[in-house]
């Protein structure tokens, strides 16, 4: 089990990482791009500055969304694991409760055939 949420934890770390390099690979090209544009236009950095905010804030929600759904997958879990005792524990109360009646079920049997049978046919 340990094994499955380590490697579930390095697949989301992935995931994260690879989003990352594709928002500032993007981030990038664009900067690339606003550069040359703003000299001519002549509006200074705004645009490159606007882009490199961008892709802060798009990082920052990949990585803030993705421990959001790291505790919500680890409470469902503990809900499973505390659902999976509920049951077992009531599983364990009926087979207890069954075995009793077996028991006394058993004791009844036990005292019809020591008891005298009667004759089916009168004498």
């Amino acid at each position: 089990m340990a094994k499955q949420s380590a490697k579930k934890l390095k697949q989301s770390q992935d995931a994260r990482v690879a989003a990352t390099s594709q928002i500032w690979g993007i981030t990038v090209g664009i900067i690339a791009l606003c550069i040359p544009l703003s000299a001519v236009t002549r509006s200074g950095f705004i645009l490159p500055l606007a882009a490199i905010g961008g892709a802060a804030a798009g990082t920052a929600a990949v990585w803030r969304s993705d421990e959001k759904k790291s505790r919500i997958e680890f409470l469902q879990q503990q809900k499973i694991e505390l659902l999976e005792q509920r049951i077992a524990n009531l599983e364990t109360i009926v087979s207890s409760d069954d075995f009793d009646l077996h028991m006394k079920i058993n004791k009844l049997e036990a005292k019809d055939s020591t008891k005298p049978t009667l004759p089916d046919h009168p004498v």
